[in-house]
């Protein structure tokens, strides 16, 4: 049994001193108006990737997608990808920061939607999933994308392409 036990001890006090050495304050300038990552603002749901950290806010009175370049210390610009008429919720980004997925409230439904910066288009890529949906991940590359559906009745994990094919992933190990 100690066999078994003393592993299992080394394994969980690496992970627990293994966390300190990562944490750190994100000690960038505070702005009042909101132009910058640390405002008086409720910031939601950040996730980091590569020099990207993406997140929802309530800046300007109503809950939208705001990604800041941790290099230029800067929010970028995200032209068409938050509109008047939709709530946004559980953004992530790829790497290189060029895709971003998100979920949307519009009218009752919620859909996953992914917004390329290099087109400046969103695009819903389940519009015709019957189900709800939540939690949205891209992968790094930007080409595969995780989130959670009900379409089986209860919350189970789906996997589509970036253009909005869903993906089989095989359950039986080859």
């Amino acid at each position: 049994m100690i066999r078994f036990i003393l592993p299992l001890i080394i394994v969980l006090i690496s992970l627990l001193t293994g966390c300190t050495g990562y944490a750190s304050l994100l000690n960038y300038p505070f702005d009042p108006g909101g132009k910058s990552l640390n405002s008086p603002s409720s910031d939601l749901t950040p996730q980091i990737a590569g020099r990207y950290i993406v997140f929802t806010s309530d800046r300007l009175g109503r809950q939208n997608v705001y990604l800041f370049d941790t290099i230029s210390q800067t929010l970028i610009d995200l032209p068409l990808l938050n509109q008047l008429d939709a709530i946004s919720a559980h953004p992530d980004v790829s790497s290189d920061g060029r895709y971003i997925v998100f979920t949307a409230s519009r009218q009752g439904r919620t859909g996953i939607f992914i917004y390329d910066r290099e087109l400046r288009q969103s695009r819903n890529l389940t519009p015709n999933l019957q189900a709800q949906v939540q939690n949205p991940t891209i992968s790094a590359d930007g080409n595969i994308i995780a989130f959670e559906s009900s379409v089986n009745g209860q919350w189970d994990i789906l996997v589509y392409n970036r253009s909005g094919e869903r993906l089989n992933i095989p359950t039986v190990p080859r």
